[in-house]
């Protein structure tokens, strides 16, 4: 199987260490048992909730293309064109005709652009908690969301006192964080909050990265923004039938600048609204066959979000960037193990 990725410009980063340096660092090893922690959190709570764990495929035909500039990695499947996942999205839905409910960890890689090396948030190979419940709406699946990183902080400060005090953080500020309800804010209002601050966002679109640094700065607890405008997401985005041209959709931002930790939504599933959809957002419905004939036959209504492991293990912990929060990091244009 040949891989085939284009990663010029390549750059040396001065900054990013060698594995022999980074895996010996006692931060590092602090801050992978406490992802550990967070992700033993986070399988108890949804286990808890009668949700099942499954294992998605790491390549298929298609992956999720909503994917806000990344570049989608292509391999020879036996002489058939086939993705890297970065999303599991197209079959969390198809996985709810045999459960009602499911979550999975998920690896998932993009090409960011080179410029996404700065930000301390993205990585070209990550992972999600990811979930999807049927039957769900937007405000189920935000209280999930909640419920969920209320419980795996809460496990990791219960677990990993040790760890926290190695990398400087106080827990007891973490419990202060998840403690009380997460506030949910209209995009529109947090394009207008910004445009008062002097700051130029487009309120046809997504919250660009450093606005959303900005208005994570300012918060005192993680809270949620709520819908995203139509023609900003993926086709899979339900449309509100209350407000058209708005998506179910929403995003969860951590304090401290550290931005965006989860995005999720109502989900899209009538088949006919799904290739219109598609059409819409430049897709062509024949890349989706094996997606669409399971929509035809009719795939569960359901709501659900995908969480960052790294950027939720980057906040926990105060690191600078995501990539600290990872064995064998990999950033846009960097060449690495």
């Amino acid at each position: 199987m040949t891989l085939q990725m284009d990663l010029s410009p390549a750059l040396e980063t001065p900054g990013l260490p060698s594995p022999l340096e980074h895996l010996r660092d006692p931060r590092t090893r602090a801050a992978l048992r406490i992802q550990q922690a967070l992700v033993a959190g986070a399988r108890a709570f949804l286990r808890s909730d009668g949700a099942v764990e499954m294992a998605h495929p790491v390549i298929g035909p298609v992956t999720d293309p909503g994917s806000r500039g990344a570049k989608q990695v292509d391999v020879d499947y036996y002489g058939h064109r086939y993705k890297l996942m970065t999303s599991a999205i197209l079959y969390k839905q198809a996985s709810l005709l045999a459960f009602d409910r499911i979550f999975l960890v998920a690896p998932n890689v993009r090409l960011e652009p080179v410029e996404t090396s700065s930000t301390h948030r993205h990585l070209a190979e990550f992972r999600q908690i990811d979930v999807e419940y049927a039957g769900a709406t937007r405000d189920v699946a935000m209280d999930v969301a909640e419920e969920l990183v209320r419980h795996a902080v809460t496990t990791a400060v219960d677990e990993c006192g040790a760890d926290l005090a190695v990398l400087g953080r106080d827990p007891d500020a973490l419990r202060r964080y998840v403690a009380r309800p997460f506030a949910r804010v209209p995009h529109g209002e947090v394009v207008d909050g910004l445009r008062r601050d002097g700051y130029p966002q487009d309120a046809g679109t997504e919250i660009d990265w450093e606005a959303e640094e900005r208005i994570s700065l300012q918060a005192d607890a993680p809270f949620f923004i709520v819908g995203y405008p139509k023609g900003s997401r993926g086709f899979y985005d339900k449309e509100s039938p209350a407000e058209p041209g708005t998506l179910l959709n929403f995003d969860l931002i951590a304090p401290e600048g550290c931005g965006e930790l989860c995005s999720g939504s109502e989900r899209e599933f009538d088949y006919a609204t799904l290739v219109t959809r598609m059409r819409e957002t430049g897709e062509n419905p024949s890349k989706y066959a094996w997606y669409l004939d399971v929509a035809r036959h009719g795939i569960p209504s359901s709501a659900g979000f995908g969480i960052g492991l790294e950027r939720l293990t980057r906040w926990v912990t105060g690191l600078d960037s995501a990539w600290q929060t990872t064995a064998f990091p990999k950033i846009a244009g960097v060449v690495s193990p």
